[in-house]
């Protein structure tokens, strides 16, 4: 008997190598979308070879190592006319306070058929720079591994219990939200929030010392979807965030959110599920507990998901190498 191998239906190339432990948001897109498209029949390489069709491109941080440059995009599109070029912008200078990053997404830019933005809110910070909206774009937002993070086994919040409030950051830069998380840990110490639990998961500034809150190490994956689970609502006052995971992973494990108005691409996602903290903190709690179960519906019917946004870029994908 003769066995064929199959043939892919088309090659996509990445410019990051994937890593298998924790290395951030990108990382977590990468693993995702790369066995998402094995799975859908096409062939996933690192490098660019003539057999390659289209080339996913996102970018790795100011000193961060690709596989593939913008010079050597440029170079195969010469060679190839017919290679297409996605690439995935999740970063601006205003979060990372440089002044480069915004510069060189819009040089690798001059390579891209189709560009993908993570939020509109980070989509509009380009545009009124350098990015023409008339061009090929999608908003396409980020989610994590369903098969991790699920709400199955989470619990509902009932009246009359503690509201388990969790927020998760592996920085422990102050702009992840320190200020409003201390906040809310004194007025639970004090007596001033009553009835609210908060859980801290990774890292902080070393000039907090928590009163009341409970304290998790840092962790990944599975470890961190179960802490997730045993909490009723994700809280979020990281500020200027392009298209940050710590809302989504909380979210597809079935919390809503409790959000900051500075959040950036946060506060798309805050407005369909959460509500806003305020400066009246008391008042905001008893806001999201009036609001929780019709959020968690929501949460649970519409939140996104890995699976989705993988099946987004498939879309975008397979339509750009049959045009």
């Amino acid at each position: 008997m003769i066995f064929f191998r199959k043939k892919p239906i088309a090659t996509v190339a990445f410019n990051l190598a994937p890593r298998r432990t924790a290395f951030g948001g990108g990382n977590q897109w990468l693993n995702q979308l790369s066995q998402y498209l094995k799975r859908c029949g096409y062939d996933v390489v690192y490098q660019i070879t003539p057999d390659v069709d289209c080339v996913m491109g996102t970018h790795a941080g100011l000193s961060g190592k690709l596989t593939i440059s913008y010079d050597d995009v440029v170079w195969a599109k010469r060679r190839n006319p017919r290679l297409k070029c996605i690439q995935r912008i999740n970063d601006n200078d205003v979060r990372k306070g440089t002044d480069k990053m915004d510069a060189r997404l819009a040089e690798a830019n001059t390579a891209a058929d189709h560009t993908v933005f993570v939020s509109e809110w980070l989509r509009d910070h380009h545009a009124a720079k350098w990015f023409s909206q008339d061009r090929p774009h999608t908003v396409i937002t980020n989610g994590a591994d369903p098969a991790v993070f699920h709400p199955f086994g989470s619990p509902v919040w009932q009246p009359g219990h503690p509201l388990r409030l969790v927020t998760h950051h592996w920085s422990d830069n102050m702009a992840k939200g320190f200020d409003i998380y201390q906040e809310v840990d004194n007025l639970i110490a004090s007596g001033d929030l009553k009835g609210v639990e908060l859980w801290v998961i990774g890292r902080w500034p070393k000039q907090i010392t928590w009163k009341k809150a409970r304290t998790f190490p840092p962790c990944t994956g599975a470890k961190l979807a179960g802490l997730l689970r045993q909490c009723h609502v994700g809280i979020t006052a990281s500020r200027y965030e392009p298209g940050a995971m710590h809302p989504v992973e909380a979210m597809q494990c079935g919390l809503p959110l409790f959000y900051h108005r500075d959040g950036g691409g946060t506060v798309e996602l805050g407005q369909r599920f959460g509500v806003e903290l305020t400066e009246n903190l008391p008042e905001s709690i008893e806001t999201l507990k009036d609001r929780y179960h019709d959020l968690r519906a929501r949460v649970l019917r519409e939140a996104p998901a890995g699976d989705r946004m993988c099946a987004a870029y498939r879309q975008i994908i397979q339509s750009l190498i049959n045009q």
